[in-house]
């Protein structure tokens, strides 16, 4: 054996005994931390740490996408003057030369709303039929009707109200969220996903949605299921205890922290908190899931069955999810895209989220939360004052989002769109300003809000962003 081969058989020795010893201390040292539920070491602090760019008025953010697109003209945007021309032609002067997705080239044709508008709450707010139970807390949201995209097709579209950019592959909004104020819950993610469906075409949701892009990993949204067990494999094997599982995550982990300095690779150090977070959860989930302990009347406010699937238990379960310190929770219900059928389509959809909508807002604000919760509630884009057969086409010119909770001055209506619902007029608003208003509530300033990524400063809002003044208290 030379000298070289000496050193190799050493080297490796070496690493043997240090990994050997290195395990012991370090699975003595973990598997008591986890097992005992301390709250302490491996919680992520967020780039902020204990403080905020500005005073924040929020802790956290509860997001319901409508999945689809849900129509403006059907929701919180009343035209009387649409429901004068229905059956018309469309004047050409509000679509010549415009971005049309289906309807391009095809008669077009104006299409008035097919329900009923009211006045509801002390400010008035005009909100359409189908929705009786949003309707009962008009005096706490603030309506944004002049809301625009750039994206016409549905994929894209949520790509963009996610991440701010038409480019797969940048951070979503919970991702940045969580990467700058991290997370208050030791033992469950920082940001959790929920789908559910019904009320038309359910168009497929994507986890890029959802992703943490050139942010390390562990800032991707953790998608829990509606029905059956919420995590795969969250229970162990037959015949694997709690304490044999514990052991088997310091062995990895004991490893991973070899390769971490050996390599300094920000995703090894990602890995070994994930690896820590899926064994609390193993203890956390279902605790969390478990509804037994929830008053009928609660229940009854919501309108669900524990574990049904459906939104409303969904919005339950973002309730209690909120109050054991997740950051950011996004709701999706897909059934919003109606092409055709939207007399006979749409209440159903609207039947799906306006009960659980509203209960969540209440539930929120009698037990103290709606003041450090952001809700918001809104689709990609909207839907064309033009008929598409029996329904409406994508549209980006103009639509309605409503925001709600802390900040927020409720009864309050922003923005409009023209006498048609075609483009945003009065103070159109970007995905960027939402964005943009979004973190301001946080307490973080979007411009200072930074990740540098392939040699540039990159930020949700990119180089806009402006504060939509007009629904802040």
């Amino acid at each position: 054996m030379n000298l070289s081969d000496f050193n190799k058989v050493q080297d490796f020795s070496s690493r043997r005994t240090f990994l050997k010893r290195s395990l012991s201390s370090l699975g003595a040292f973990a598997i008591g931390d986890l097992l005992a539920g301390s709250d302490g070491q491996n919680i992520w602090k967020g780039t902020l740490g204990s403080g905020t760019h500005i005073q924040p008025k929020v802790k956290r953010v509860i997001h319901l996408c409508m999945a689809g697109g849900p129509s403006h003209l059907e929701t919180f945007d009343y035209k009387p003057e649409l429901e004068k021309l229905h059956g018309q032609a469309m004047p050409e002067s509000f679509t010549k030369g415009e971005q049309l997705a289906q309807l391009q080239g095809s008669a077009l044709r104006v299409m008035g709303p097919e329900f009923g508008f009211e006045r509801h709450g002390e400010s008035g707010m005009m909100i359409n039929n189908q929705f009786p139970h949003i309707a009962s807390v008009a005096d706490d949201i603030a309506v944004v009707r002049s809301m625009y995209t750039e994206q016409i097709n549905h994929d894209p579209a949520h790509t963009f109200f996610n991440t701010g950019s038409i480019i797969p592959g940048r951070p979503c909004m919970g991702a940045w969220t969580l990467y700058g104020l991290g997370s208050v819950s030791s033992n469950l993610p920082g940001y959790v996903v929920l789908t559910s469906e019904g009320g038309g075409q359910a168009q497929p949701i994507s986890s890029k949605q959802w992703h943490n892009g050139f942010l390390p990993s562990k800032f991707q949204g953790v998608q829990l299921q509606s029905k059956g067990d919420p995590v795969y494999y969250v229970n162990n094997p037959n015949g694997i205890n709690r304490d044999a599982q514990g052991d088997l995550i310091n062995t990895i982990n004991g490893l991973n922290h070899l390769h971490l300095e050996e390599s300094h690779d920000r995703e090894i150090a990602a890995r070994i908190a994930q690896y820590e977070l899926a064994f609390k959860m193993q203890a956390s989930v279902p605790e969390l899931t478990d509804f037994a302990n929830e008053p009928q009347h609660v229940l009854d406010l919501y309108g669900c069955q524990p574990g049904d699937g459906s939104f409303a238990s969904n919005c339950l379960m973002a309730r209690r999810l909120a109050e054991r310190g997740v950051r950011f929770i996004q709701l999706y219900h897909r059934g919003w895209d109606h092409h055709g059928g939207l007399k006979q389509n749409f209440p159903v959809a609207a039947k799906h989220v306006d009960q659980g909508t509203a209960a969540l807002i209440k539930d929120l604000k009698m037990r103290g939360m709606l003041d450090d919760t952001l809700v918001i509630w809104g689709g990609e884009f909207g839907r064309t004052p033009m008929a598409q057969g029996t329904g409406r086409d994508h549209h980006i010119k103009g639509f309605s989002v409503f925001f709600a909770g802390g900040g927020i001055k409720g009864g309050t209506v922003y923005g409009s769109t023209d006498e048609l619902g075609y483009a945003a007029t009065e103070h159109p608003t970007s995905i960027h300003d939402l964005h943009m208003t979004m973190l301001h509530l946080l307490g973080v300033d979007h411009k200072q809000h930074t990740f540098r990524f392939q040699g540039r400063d990159f930020r949700l809002t990119d180089v806009h962003g402006h504060l939509i003044k007009g629904i802040l208290a």
